[in-house]
């Protein structure tokens, strides 16, 4: 199966413009992102697609392979196809890595292609076991229930199951619960269709494109992880990260 990593790259936003051209000790986010990528012994290609001219050129002068893309995409998945289409080239499968993640793991990129791989996969994606109360009820982390095969059930901002007669504090001694992690694979022919689906109300409620795909019957199988690396959103987490040992 031939696989490509398509790595989206915005210049806007709204916490932290431009930051794919931020400097992490010397190298630029976006390259930290592309090396990452490429250190994975998945993917036949790394892309990177983006929607403004300075990390277009500044991606050209790595010697990397970068497509110019429409501004007015209103997701990652949605820009991730139209690279695959500019680039001409064929692939069986995609993944989509997040651009404001410099230390993304390899390790979890060869797990997703290994998952979509498999002929029942339409869509994979990664979840962590949370182990804090902090995250279990914190609405900005996504979390994701999923049944015995691996399929996800439900993604939301709430704790998911909610437990009717346990309190809250012992939720997570009674119970596994799993922060989403969002890295995502598809198949070629799958992120053609979801593409083509309009916003729908489980989605606009929880604010998840993810559950647009559910709520149209795709199926999206999670594959747990250990690891979960830092996402830089503001310039706060860019002084956290800078701080880090590398």
């Amino acid at each position: 199966m031939k696989i490509i990593g398509i790595i989206p790259a915005r210049y806007a936003s709204t916490r932290f413009p431009g930051k794919p051209l931020i400097e992490i000790h010397s190298k630029t986010m976006i390259q930290r992102v592309i090396e990452q990528a490429e250190k994975s012994s998945q993917l036949n290609d790394v892309i990177v697609a983006t929607d403004d001219e300075r990390i277009f050129l500044h991606v050209q002068l790595l010697g990397k392979k970068v497509v110019m893309t429409s501004p007015h995409h209103p997701s990652g998945t949605d820009r991730c196809l139209e690279a695959l289409e500019k680039s001409n080239i064929t692939a069986d499968a995609v993944i989509n890595i997040q651009g404001d993640e410099p230390f993304v793991s390899p390790e979890q990129i060869d797990a997703l292609a290994v998952l979509i791989a498999k002929p029942e996969v339409e869509i994979a994606t990664l979840a962590k076991k949370i182990s804090d109360n902090e995250t279990l009820f914190d609405a900005n982390k996504v979390k994701v229930a999923f049944a015995q095969d691996g399929r996800a059930v439900y993604f939301s901002r709430h704790a998911i199951p909610f437990q009717k007669s346990i309190p809250q504090s012992q939720w997570l001694s009674n119970q596994d619960y799993f922060k989403h992690i969002g890295l995502y694979a598809y198949k070629t022919d799958v992120l053609k269709e979801i593409s083509a689906l309009k916003p729908s109300s489980l989605e606009l409620a929880e604010s998840l494109e993810q559950l647009r795909w559910l709520e149209n019957g795709k199926s999206i199988y999670v594959a747990e992880t250990t690891i979960e690396t830092p996402a830089i959103d503001t310039p706060e987490d860019l002084q956290k990260v800078l701080k880090m040992a590398l």
